[in-house]
C-alpha cells in the first residue's frame, strides 16, 4: 500500500519579484493592504503590519480582507501550482486549495511589503523517495497495470504537508 501525500508549495511575493504575474499580485495585494487596513488604523498611528496585529483587534482579519486581491490571479493558473516542474520541465502538480497571507507590510514603503500564497496538492501516492527526489503517482494502481509517474525535487519552500498511511 502506498501512503498518501499532500504537499505544500509556498510562494513568497515581494518587491523583488520579477515575473509579470508575481508583480500584478504584488502590486495589488499592497493597494488592497493599504486601502482594508484604513478601518484598522483610522487615527493613522499605525505603519506597519506588525503594529496592526500587536495593537489593534481584529487585524488579523486583513489577511483574508486582502486575500479577495489575489483570487482572479490564483484562477489563472488553473489549479497549476507554479514554480513546481517535474524533472522533464513540465508543470504536473495541480493544487485544490489556497491559503494567501501578509508576511510583512509598510504603510510608507511598498519595498517592504511581502505576501506568500501557499498552494496544497492534490492528493499523491507517494512511490519513493531518492536523494532530493520525489517519486509520485497519482492513482493507486490496484489493477496492476503500468504506473504514470512523476519525479521532481524537493525544492526550498515545498514540502510534505500531509501522509496517511
Amino acid at each position: 500500500m502506498r501512503r498518501k501525500i499532500t504537499l505544500c508549495y509556498r510562494k513568497i511575493i515581494n518587491a523583488e519579484s520579477t515575473g509579470s504575474w508575481e508583480k500584478l499580485v504584488f502590486t495589488d495585494t499592497f493597494n488592497e493592504f493599504k486601502m482594508q487596513s484604513q478601518y484598522y488604523n483610522q487615527d493613522g498611528k499605525h505603519h506597519t503590519f506588525g503594529e496592526l496585529l500587536r495593537e489593534v483587534p481584529n487585524a488579523e482579519k486583513l489577511h483574508f480582507l486582502v486575500s479577495g486581491a489575489v483570487i482572479n490571479y490564483v484562477k489563472q493558473l488553473n489549479q497549476t501550482i507554479p514554480d513546481i516542474t517535474n524533472n522533464v520541465g513540465l508543470h504536473f502538480l495541480k493544487f485544490n486549495q489556497f491559503r494567501f497571507e501578509i508576511v510583512n507590510s509598510d504603510l510608507r514603503n511598498s519595498n517592504k511589503h511581502v505576501v506568500a500564497i501557499n498552494f496544497y496538492s492534490e492528493e499523491l501516492f507517494h512511490i519513493d523517495q531518492i536523494g532530493d527526489h520525489l517519486l509520485t503517482c497519482k492513482t493507486s494502481n490496484m489493477e496492476n497495470k503500468p504506473l504514470l509517474t512523476d519525479m521532481f525535487t524537493i525544492t526550498p519552500y515545498l514540502t510534505i504537508y500531509s501522509i496517511q498511511e
